[in-house]
C-alpha cells in the first residue's frame, strides 16, 4: 500500500547534537527504510541552517543517517528564496556564513555583493573591530554597484550590523554622506528567525533571530522607524512548509506512488519555530478564506507583498492535497519535558515568553504539540500507528 503521508524532519537537536549523531535517529531511519535502504515513505529534512550547500548537507545527513540522501529532500533556511524571482536580478547585499555567493546564485540570484567585498570597498565603514581599521585614510571608491536590497544570516555580527545599516540609511549607497533616510528603507529578505537552537553546549545558543532583533533594535534606535521586511522565510514561515510539502509531493510522484499525500508529520524540537510553524501551516491547510491568509501573522507593514503573493497563491492551489501537518516534538534538543513524557495525549507545551519573531502573532495554541514524544525514533512509531503502517 502506497503511503499517504509523508515527514517533515528538523535537524540540530531532532537527528544531531552539533557533529554527534543521536542514537534514536539511526533507529528511526531503519524503520523508514526497507532491506535495500530505500525510504518506504517520503521524507524531507527541513532545517534552518544555511551555511553550506544543499549537496553538502545530504551528504552529511547520509552519513548520519546511513542512507541515502539528495540534495532535493533538503530545505534549508534560504532555500525557498527560489520563489522570489523579483529579486533575483536585482544587487542584493548577502551577509552569511560559508559559500553565500555559491548558494546565492544557484537560488537564481544574478548579482550578489558580500560583506566582505563591501568592506573592502569601502574600509571606512568597519571601525568596531580596532585591529582592522585602516592605517592610512584610502582612496576613494569609484565603480561600486548600488545595492537594491539584502538578504542572509552573518558571521561577524559587529561588522554585518554596522553595513547592513549603512547601507538602509544610505539606499544602497554606503560610500556616499547621509542625506535624509529613506524610508521605507531597501526590501529585506530574513532567513532563520530561530532565537535558539541546540548543538553539544548543555544550554540553547543564539541563532539568527537573536541577530534580526539586535538589527531590529539600532534600526529603531537610529531612525525612530520601524524595520520592514519584504520577507520571513524558514521555519515558522508558512512559505517554507508549502515549499516541503512540494518536495514531498515530487518524492512520491518519482517513486511511483499513486496514493495522494493526505498528512504531514512535522518532528522537531524548537516549539517556537518547529511546532509553531507546523501548526500554522496546519490553520493554512484547514482555512480556505482569504481574509485569514495571514493568521498568526501581524497585519502591519512587515507583513509584505511577496509573502502575500505565495500565501495567496498556496490558497488557490486546487490540486493541493494534503489535509493536515501535525506536530510532534521530541525532548532531545531546545526543549525539555518536566516529568514523564505524555502518551497518546494532546499535551500543552505552552511557553510562558514568546520566542518568535516580532511580526509573527504570539497564539498559545501554535506552540501546543499535537504530540510530545521521548525522540525522533518514538515520532515515526507514532506516526505509522496513527497510519496503521507497519
Amino acid at each position: 500500500q502506497p503511503p499517504a503521508f509523508g515527514f517533515l524532519f528538523d535537524v540540530d537537536g531532532v537527528l544531531v547534537r552539533g557533529s554527534q549523531v543521536l542514537p534514536a535517529a539511526r533507529r528511526a531511519f531503519r524503520r523508514l527504510a526497507d532491506g535495500s535502504g530505500r525510504l518506504r515513505v517520503p521524507v524531507v529534512f527541513l532545517t534552518n541552517a544555511g551555511n553550506c550547500l544543499r549537496s553538502a548537507k545530504a551528504r552529511e545527513l547520509c552519513q548520519a543517517l546511513g542512507l541515502q540522501v539528495s540534495p532535493e529532500q533538503v530545505i534549508l533556511s534560504h532555500s525557498p528564496l527560489q520563489l522570489f524571482s523579483q529579486f533575483h536580478h536585482r544587487c542584493m547585499l548577502v551577509a552569511g556564513q560559508g559559500p553565500v555567493e555559491e548558494n546565492a546564485h544557484n537560488l537564481g540570484f544574478k548579482h550578489v555583493v558580500t560583506i566582505e567585498a563591501l568592506r573592502k570597498a569601502y574600509p571606512l565603514l568597519d571601525m568596531v573591530d580596532q585591529s582592522r581599521r585602516p592605517k592610512e585614510l584610502p582612496p576613494p571608491t569609484t565603480g561600486f554597484p548600488t545595492i537594491e536590497g539584502k538578504q542572509w544570516p552573518p558571521v561577524r555580527w559587529e561588522t554585518s550590523l554596522q553595513l547592513i545599516t549603512d547601507v538602509l540609511l544610505s539606499n544602497g549607497n554606503p560610500g556616499a554622506e547621509l542625506q535624509d533616510v529613506p524610508y521605507p528603507h531597501l526590501p529585506i529578505l530574513a532567513c532563520n528567525m530561530d532565537l535558539l537552537w541546540m548543538a553539544e553546549a548543555k544550554m540553547p545558543r543564539f541563532g539568527h533571530g537573536t541577530f534580526l532583533l539586535c538589527l531590529e533594535s539600532i534600526y529603531r534606535k537610529v531612525t525612530g522607524r520601524e524595520l520592514k521586511y519584504e520577507a520571513l522565510i524558514g521555519k515558522p514561515s508558512p512559505i517554507t512548509y508549502r515549499y516541503a510539502q512540494f518536495l514531498i509531493q515530487q518524492q512520491a510522484e518519482k517513486q511511483g506512488w499513486k496514493a495522494p499525500i493526505r498528512r504531514l508529520y512535522a518532528v522537531g524540537d524548537n516549539p517556537m519555530s518547529d511546532v509553531y510553524g507546523a501548526n500554522l501551516y496546519n490553520s493554512y491547510l484547514k482555512s480556505a478564506q482569504q481574509n485569514q491568509v495571514q493568521a498568526g501573522v501581524k497585519r502591519s507593514p512587515q507583513a509584505a507583498s511577496p509573502q502575500t503573493e505565495v500565501y495567496l497563491e498556496m490558497r488557490n492551489d486546487c490540486n493541493n492535497s494534503v489535509e493536515s501537518c501535525e506536530s510532534i516534538l521530541v525532548c532531545t534538543g531546545v526543549y525539555r519535558h518536566n516529568g514523564a513524557v505524555p502518551e497518546k495525549t494532546q499535551p500543552r507545551t505552552m511557553e510562558t515568553v514568546f520566542h518568535g519573531h516580532r511580526d509573527f502573532c504570539f497564539d498559545p495554541s501554535l506552540v501546543e504539540a499535537s504530540y510530545i514524544v521521548q525522540d525522533v525514533d518514538d515520532a515515526v512509531q507514532l506516526a505509522f500507528k496513527k497510519e496503521n503502517w507497519s
